[in-house]
């Protein structure tokens, strides 16, 4: 493993020498075991400060990962039900139809809310109660569990208000109880952070020319269906002070470590903690629904919470492959064919996930 190790620093090394990335953490896990700790280049540009293993990124909807596996920890206690109609711990959300909407639904992306306001601003989504009730009060685009699409930014406050509903606390105080604390990454994952710890973070930048590319768009482009163009996943959006400071858990703010590690404590125990069972692994790792993306019209397929299939390989050949990825190129996973857990952030925002597939099949081919 020695090898994968300094397989992978030489790899992320060559990407920031090249220019294609400006910092980068990857961290790897096999078994429980870390197998990959490396770091290139720098966390801002501006001072000079490199990227080093405690370095947190926003990694946008990556972080969906950890939002899914606090569902899933608090379906093992017991406390919730994938079949749970969020109607009956949120009356409020069965407006309009909605009645037998459920969590499941909701983990899937076929709930059919997969939409903010066009005029949502960035300070709306700064605000919990604010968005969840926009949301409860939306129509479903269809038959909730009939058809697909990327809830971009509802995922994460659905999921949060269901667990808000069911335990009484925020899923940010949850995630840091029931997955981060346990696993020695509560400073290391998490929703919101506190500004006092902004120093920690990378600086996110957009990769030349995509902001332009942004700009050119249409504002009926597919890509402003879900969200605004003020919401657009951006460096500016992602380095402001309160957008890092609220809980949004359609992404979080991690380490590759703290997240490598959580993927790692769903296929295992990781120094003892393990967070599911072998049963509930095989559960929420399962396709639960494949379909047509009704935004994108690509092809999609949602176990629980994750996207199904390695980045970049077939999808088919890496079936035990279950993960998301993040806008800008941030990816994390875990293989349960395999034992592998993997993550990948970075502070350049690219409109590919290059680095990530090369990587992650660097990491997956050696194991």
């Amino acid at each position: 493993m020695a090898d994968v190790q300094q397989r992978v620093q030489r790899a992320v090394d060559e990407a920031v020498r090249s220019g294609k990335e400006q910092g980068v953490q990857v961290a790897a896990y096999l078994h429980g075991e870390q197998i990959v700790d490396a770091v290139a280049g720098l966390a801002d540009p501006a001072t000079g400060r490199p990227v080093t293993s405690e370095t947190v990124f926003y990694a946008y909807s990556a972080g969906k990962g950890a939002t899914a596996t606090v569902a899933h920890v608090l379906a093992e206690q017991g406390v919730l039900d994938y079949d749970l109609r969020l109607a009956d711990v949120w009356p409020e959300f069965g407006a309009h139809g909605k009645e037998r909407a459920t969590l499941r639904h909701v983990l899937t992306h076929t709930v059919g809310v997969p939409a903010v306001a066009a005029d949502t601003t960035p300070e709306d989504v700064c605000d919990w109660d604010r968005m969840c009730a926009r949301i409860a009060s939306a129509e479903p685009w269809w038959e909730p569990g009939t058809k697909t699409a990327y809830h971009a930014y509802t995922f994460g406050y659905l999921v949060g208000e269901v667990v808000r509903r069911v335990t009484g606390k925020p899923i940010s105080r949850v995630l840091a109880e029931e997955v981060a604390g346990p696993l020695g990454v509560a400073d290391e994952l998490c929703f919101g952070m506190p500004v006092s710890e902004h120093g920690r973070l990378a600086r996110l930048e957009d990769a030349e020319g995509s902001a332009e590319f942004m700009d050119s768009l249409p504002d009926d482009s597919p890509f402003f269906a879900l969200s605004p163009r003020g919401l657009t996943p951006s460096a500016e959006f992602g380095n402001r002070t309160d957008i890092l400071a609220a809980d949004i858990p359609a992404g979080a703010k991690m380490t590759a470590r703290a997240m490598a590690r959580t993927y790692a404590a769903l296929l295992g125990p990781v120094d003892g903690v393990r967070l599911v069972s072998p049963e509930r692994l095989k559960e929420l790792s399962a396709v639960s629904f494949v379909g047509d993306d009704q935004v994108m019209g690509m092809p999609s397929r949602w176990a629980l919470g994750y996207s199904l299939g390695r980045i970049g390989a077939d999808p088919e050949s890496t079936s035990g492959t279950f993960g998301m990825g993040g806008a800008g190129g941030t990816y994390a996973f875990g293989d349960t064919s395999t034992g592998l857990a993997f993550a990948l952030t970075k502070n350049r925002l690219t409109s590919d996930f290059d680095t990530a597939q090369h990587i992650a099949a660097l990491v997956a081919d050696a194991v």
